[in-house]
């Protein structure tokens, strides 16, 4: 992990001395030197985000588990919303997501559902999202006026590779 890490580094500094280069032969082609970096500037931030896992697990990937609390058919519909967000926002981070189990809701909505995520720092980013996750708004199930509040847990637990065969002596 560190070696792909300092390898990224490099390559970075590379990139970035051959566009300072680059603009100091051709002044005119700052425009083009300017959104060159664009995307070098995205690779460091990330890289920097990457320096802030330091734990033992970090680096690794995650089972993530969504179970609906107080709330009944809201919380339901609740820990729903968290599993398509908690999907959509890993698609986009580049992680693989693979759905293990999920239970749905009596009405709407899941009583609870599993997912793994894979891929650089999935356990390290996602174990900041572990506790109870509150909704407040009006709820589209209840036809009285008024907020009703949601509950829905998450845990979050690093993926660990299988252990193997355990002797019990």
């Amino acid at each position: 992990r560190l070696a792909r890490r300092l390898e990224r580094y490099r390559r970075l500094s590379r990139e970035f001395e051959d566009s300072k280069e680059l603009l100091e032969l051709d002044p005119d082609l700052a425009d083009d030197v300017r959104a060159s970096l664009a995307p070098l500037r995205r690779e460091l931030e990330r890289l920097q985000e990457d320096a802030l896992f330091s734990g033992h697990y970090d680096g690794g990937d995650a089972v993530i588990s969504i179970q609906a609390d107080a709330g009944g058919t809201d919380a339901q519909d609740w820990a729903e919303l968290l599993l398509r967000m908690y999907l959509r926002w890993a698609d986009a981070r580049g992680l693989k997501t693979e759905i293990i189990d999920t239970s749905p809701g009596e009405e709407y909505g899941i009583k609870s559902a599993t997912f793994t995520a894979r891929g650089d720092n999935a356990y390290g980013i996602l174990k900041a999202e572990r506790g109870k996750h509150r909704l407040v708004r009006s709820s589209p199930f209840d036809q009285a006026p008024g907020r009703h509040t949601s509950l829905a847990q998450v845990i979050v637990a690093p993926l660990l590779e299988e252990a193997g065969r355990i002797v019990l002596g």
